[in-house]
């Protein structure tokens, strides 16, 4: 398959934009009093629902350790709890119960200005957006995939 021709400075315009997200995720976080990663679990939980520590440890890219500390953290936060897996007790499923209280008004501002932008597109543009962001995450999640299959993560 060939590659369409881009723009020179396509690169670093992508790379701006996924710095900017970054940062706000970072800000976002710590305006809730959370860590980054901690926000970030809480967000895979919330999007695909209740899972196992492995599951969430892969998800989010973190060994055993780190999971079950991401996990403690949120549970006493009050935003997830542990609760035995109905498939088989000796398991433990972590199932998202709250969201940060301030995340709402936190993101608010981010929210709206995104909502501006998004206005000026056409009915037809939105929905190639909205394709790329979809196909985009696929080829992330794989390509994350294969980074951890390729270290043996």
């Amino acid at each position: 398959m060939s590659t369409p021709a881009m723009r020179p400075d396509a690169s670093e315009i992508y790379r701006r934009y996924l710095s900017a997200v970054m940062l706000h995720g970072h800000a976002s976080a710590r305006a809730c009093d959370l860590g980054a990663t901690d926000l970030y679990g809480l967000n895979i939980l919330q999007l695909t629902g209740p899972m196992t520590p492995g599951e969430l440890g892969t998800r989010t890219g973190l060994t055993t350790g780190p999971t079950t500390r991401l996990i403690d953290r949120l549970e006493q936060a009050g935003y997830v709890r542990r609760v035995p897996s109905p498939d088989d007790r000796r398991k433990v499923i972590v199932e998202p119960v709250g969201k940060p209280a301030d995340l709402d008004r936190v993101m608010a501002p981010a929210r709206q200005k995104i909502g501006e932008i998004l206005g000026d597109y056409s009915p037809e543009q939105l929905d190639v957006l909205f394709d790329y962001f979809t196909r985009a995450a696929t080829a992330y999640q794989a390509a994350a995939e294969q980074l951890r299959t390729e270290d043996g993560v």
